[in-house]
């Protein structure tokens, strides 16, 4: 595991009097090659949570090895093993891409600096403006110099934080592209974003989270575990003796009618559908088209953190 966590908390106290729950006892753990994605909405922890897990911030309790080292035995050893990009990443305005990052290089001990600050300036489309100031550059140039900068040291685990966040559409989705070539070389990365269908897209597995850790798996699983799968049988007039005798095909789990679709729920679509299909032509139905309903990651995030809600107000 490239990060492993048990009971990790951080309390901020204000006042003597007057403690801030941050991250209440994350227990987590994040394989090698995966990318993790971290949802949750603002102030649920989850900076806080990359914070401690970069030695940035120590816990209140609980501890946590990150790529193999002890989160405050190993505090050095685990900086330099991870890269970082913050969401609102912090550059000298005045100084050129080359300088900014030569900075953080030498801070670093990167070997053959210049190869690597060509090889990733590159892959970003900046080389052609690596002697411009970085305060020339827009905002989605800064973020693709961050992501350099977090690279140069080739860190065994990445941490971002947002992003994608406030970035246009075209240097969204080069960021995106650039995360997925990263995920193909096998690199882990541990990703927070408020971007769903980012996170849909990208991620091996999903840690739902808002102080303390709700539910953690694939997408997929997700899917499976609140919503089933439903096929939507798209029919040219539906005949309500129809939802019986659809009802009745085993393995049929659930069926219900919106207009001219009935809506199926099955544990085995694949298997079920030929024999539906079937019945409902013998019983003088015309099927237009079949189609599997498919949830998105923000029918999944809304109800994982409706039903938390739901279960915190009953406690």
């Amino acid at each position: 595991m490239m990060i492993e966590t048990y009971q990790l908390t951080k309390i901020f106290t204000i006042k003597k009097s007057d403690d801030i729950p941050a991250v209440v006892d994350l227990t987590l753990n994040v394989r090698e090659g995966e990318v993790f994605g971290f949802l949750g909405p603002n102030g649920a922890g989850k900076t806080t949570t990359i914070r401690m897990l970069t030695s940035l911030i120590g816990p209140t309790a609980g501890s946590a090895r990150v790529c193999g080292y002890t989160l405050g035995a190993d505090d050095q050893n685990i900086r330099r093993s991870v890269g970082i990009l913050t969401e609102s990443p912090g550059m000298y305005d005045r100084l050129s891409a080359l300088k900014n990052l030569s900075i953080y290089a030498s801070l670093y001990d990167v070997g053959d600096v210049e190869g690597q600050l060509r090889k990733y300036l590159q892959m970003l489309g900046l080389w052609s403006r690596r002697d411009d100031p970085v305060g020339s550059f827009s905002k989605g140039m800064r973020q693709k110099l961050a992501i350099c900068r977090a690279l140069l040291h080739e860190p065994r685990v990445l941490f971002l934080d947002e992003p994608t966040s406030g970035l246009d559409p075209e240097a969204a989705r080069l960021v995106r592209t650039f995360i997925e070539e990263l995920r193909d070389q096998g690199r882990t990365i541990f990703m927070c974003t408020h971007n769903l269908n980012e996170a849909d897209h990208l991620c091996d597995r999903i840690g739902i989270f808002r102080t303390r850790l709700i539910e953690v798996d694939t997408p997929q699983n997700l899917r499976l575990k609140l919503f089933g799968r439903k096929v939507v049988f798209h029919l040219r007039a539906v005949d309500p003796a129809w939802l019986s005798l659809v009802g009745g095909v085993p393995g049929v789990q659930d069926v219900a009618q919106v207009e001219n679709k009935l809506l199926v729920t099955a544990e085995d679509p694949e298997e079920i559908n030929p024999k539906i299909i079937r019945a409902l032509v013998d019983a003088g139905a015309d099927v237009r088209f079949v189609g599997e309903l498919r949830h998105s990651l923000e029918d999944i995030y809304m109800q994982t953190m409706n039903e938390n809600h739901t279960e915190v107000a009953g406690s």
